[in-house]
């Protein structure tokens, strides 16, 4: 009887050894070695991509006036810009290039985020602003959600700055300046005419004896 329990007991402990081996075995098959981090690298975009952070300068020196005042359309509901205009939901903004941030209008009762915020409405804070008014100064009692369209803007804040300010417009940033075409590719009539004179007109006359 105890032989018999000997041996069972045997082979159920050969067998859980056997077990045991396998398991260790088949984790270091499948497994390997532990990576150092998790997940997957993600490569960088290039320089000066969406992906970098790096916000490509808005052109004002593209901006279209007209285009900017259909743009205004949107505002009007809560400003005005005439010269004199009255304070509505929003100040007036006639003359608002050039000013003080929150400041004036006739004594418009400005947030404290922006009558606090400093500095003046130059094309840069303007861009800004529009582009998304909560961030610009957090706290701000304007609803507008902002304008995500560079060229939306920069026709907008055109149209602005000719509404009383006339503040100089930036030139073009060096990439957009560069891309822009020399010309109409098309010869100019001086040019043109040399196109067309014959050979034969080119050569020298006789030397005089």
């Amino acid at each position: 009887m105890d032989d018999q329990f000997n041996t069972t007991a045997g082979w159920v402990l050969f067998a859980g050894i056997v077990a045991l081996g396998t398991t260790v075995m088949t984790g270091k098959y499948f497994f390997g070695e532990g990576h150092e981090k998790g997940g997957y690298e993600i490569a960088d975009a290039a320089p000066g991509g969406e992906g970098s952070g790096a916000a490509k300068p808005i052109n004002f020196a593209a901006g279209d006036p007209a285009k900017g005042k259909d743009l205004f359309s949107k505002c009007a509901s809560c400003h005005t810009i005439t010269q004199g205009g009255a304070n509505g939901i929003g100040p007036n903004l006639w003359g608002t290039m050039g000013e003080e941030m929150g400041k004036g209008k006739a004594g418009y009762a400005f947030s404290a985020a922006l009558s606090g915020h400093g500095g003046k409405w130059d094309w840069a804070s303007m861009d800004a602003w529009l582009k998304s008014p909560r961030k610009f100064a957090d706290g701000t009692k304007m609803s507008f959600a902002g304008l995500s369209s560079p060229e939306d803007r920069a026709n907008l804040i055109r149209y602005v700055n000719e509404q009383g300010s006339n503040l100089p417009v930036p030139a073009a940033p060096a990439e957009d300046a560069a891309a822009a075409p020399a010309g109409d590719g098309k010869a100019t009539p001086a040019a043109a005419d040399a196109k067309a004179a014959p050979a034969a007109d080119a050569k020298a006359a006789p030397a005089a004896k």
